[in-house]
């Protein structure tokens, strides 16, 4: 039997006068006599009231914000505001001490930019018990999904020797000695006697691998991490984040965009409906930090309200030659307002045009179709030319407010000469990708799939504004710490 009791139990409690004993770590101690303990299972915590005249002074001078205790005591209603329920205490003892000299995390408000220079101990604050909450049940809510949907999941390889996005942006995995590495008499490094023979790096994506699953499952889906080598240090990117993606035989564009659609809304409800507590603190949070904003920068909608405004609406559907269109009239590009001006179509539309459809023009989600073959990867459904001679493929972005894209994901080219003759174009030797191109060689049929980033799923859920602060430990350029 468990000695203690959760405290997100002991708060709903109605066994008053019940002896319990609670186990945590001290956020506050006021007056010698009202500790606030924390054990992680709540963003709330309990207080527990000692009879300090009572209690040895030793044991007094080591209840300190960060320590952690053994309180025994009564469970009784609290006479205090803000609080039902807190705890008679009739002994403490000392379970682990905590210098409050040198302990990083006192009791006050510190900021984000902080809080990731200990990212170790960040975890121990109500700000990130909260984020973290959400995160975990929206990785289960993930899960659930495509579990009631009968999709299998499929572990991709983190290891890779392909690069499913064609970008090169990738870290290299190696055990040669970098100091003195084996080389060809050309004078290249010899992978041959590198531990896979042949170079390898990290993933940046499970796509290709998903869709070989796919030929044979008809729907399965990969959820894991991922790695970026761009030197990026803004508030959107991450070297390695994690990433949702579905590959499903026998799906078109339509039928993808309905199940991203699907996916997108069942677990941001699932969050709202299990962290209320959570989600609540964090509107507050928002809303407190908005303040300090002149008032035209504030968010039009707080953290539930936007969460509801997803819910609630339909995404618009519109083609990329629709969206050209409407932001080459808008205002901010008619008065050279962006930074990157609208001049005609095949332009590679930017965070500031996509918040302009979702935020100004369409007041909702928006998904983006068809864009130009020219700035897509090569394993796209390659559409008809149109009556404008444009070149176009079967792609579909789904934007945020906020945020930008969420989801990026296309109908495949199940085609193997037009996916040859794409390859070629773009330089991808098909010798090394002999193993993906079977998969449209042995009864190929159409097929679709698409990647939601998880980190920037959890950022909009949370109303955070910086990715390094929904992940654990963020790896960026020039951080690897922990």
């Amino acid at each position: 039997m468990m000695e203690h009791t959760r405290i997100k139990d002991l708060l709903k409690s109605e066994e008053f006068g019940k002896e319990i004993i609670v186990k945590g770590w001290v956020r506050t101690f006021r007056n010698n006599q009202f500790i606030a303990i924390n054990d992680g299972s709540s963003i709330n915590n309990i207080q527990a009231v000692v009879d300090f005249e009572n209690t040895n002074d030793e044991v007094l001078k080591r209840i300190t914000t960060g320590a952690a205790v053994r309180v025994k005591g009564n469970l009784v209603e609290s006479l205090g505001k803000g609080q039902r329920v807190e705890v008679k205490a009739t002994e403490v003892s000392i379970i682990g001490d905590s210098d409050p000299e040198k302990y990083p995390l006192q009791p006050k408000k510190h900021s984000l930019e902080f809080l990731r220079e200990i990212a170790h101990l960040r975890f121990r604050t109500g700000t990130f018990n909260a984020i973290f909450k959400v995160r975990n049940a929206l990785a289960f809510a993930v899960h659930k999904f495509f579990n009631e949907r009968d999709f299998v999941y499929m572990h991709t390889p983190i290891i890779t020797g392909s690069d499913a996005e064609g970008a090169g942006e990738m870290f290299q995995v190696t055990t040669l000695d970098l100091n003195n590495p084996p080389r060809t008499e050309e004078g290249k490094i010899d992978f041959k006697e590198d531990f896979f023979g042949k170079a390898t790096n990290l993933t940046v994506s499970g796509q290709l691998e998903g869709e070989l699953a796919a030929m044979a499952f008809g729907n399965i889906y990969t959820f894991g991490p991922t790695f970026r080598a761009e030197n990026s240090n803004t508030t959107r990117h991450l070297a390695e984040f994690w990433m949702i993606e579905p590959e499903m035989a026998f799906y078109e564009l339509d039928d993808n965009m309905d199940l991203a659609e699907d996916l997108l809304k069942y677990v941001i409800r699932y969050a709202l409906d299990t962290c209320p507590d959570e989600i609540e603190f964090l509107k507050n949070r928002l809303l407190e930090e908005e303040k300090s904003k002149p008032q035209n920068e504030r968010s039009e909608l707080n953290l539930v309200d936007k969460l509801n405004f997803v819910l609630e609406n339909n995404f618009e559907r519109i083609t990329y030659t629709e969206a050209i269109d409407i932001l080459q009239k808008s205002k901010p590009n008619q008065k050279k307002q962006f930074k990157y001006v609208i001049d005609g179509w095949g332009a590679d539309l930017q965070s500031e045009h996509e918040r302009y459809l979702v935020e100004k023009h369409f007041k909702k989600p928006v998904i983006l179709t068809d864009y130009p073959r020219a700035i897509k990867s090569f394993y796209m459904k390659q559409n008809p030319v149109d009556a404008q001679g444009h070149e176009t493929v079967r792609a579909m972005d789904i934007l945020f407010p906020g945020i930008g894209e969420m989801v990026g994901g296309s109908q495949r080219e199940e085609n193997l000469d037009k996916l040859l003759a794409r390859m070629e174009e773009v330089g991808i030797p098909a010798e090394e990708m002999e193993w993906f191109l079977d998969t449209r060689r042995f009864g190929s049929v159409p097929h679709s799939g698409f990647g939601v980033g998880f980190e920037r799923l959890v950022l909009f859920t949370t109303g955070m504004t910086n990715i390094r602060d929904v992940i654990p430990f963020p790896r960026t350029p020039n951080n690897a710490e922990f």
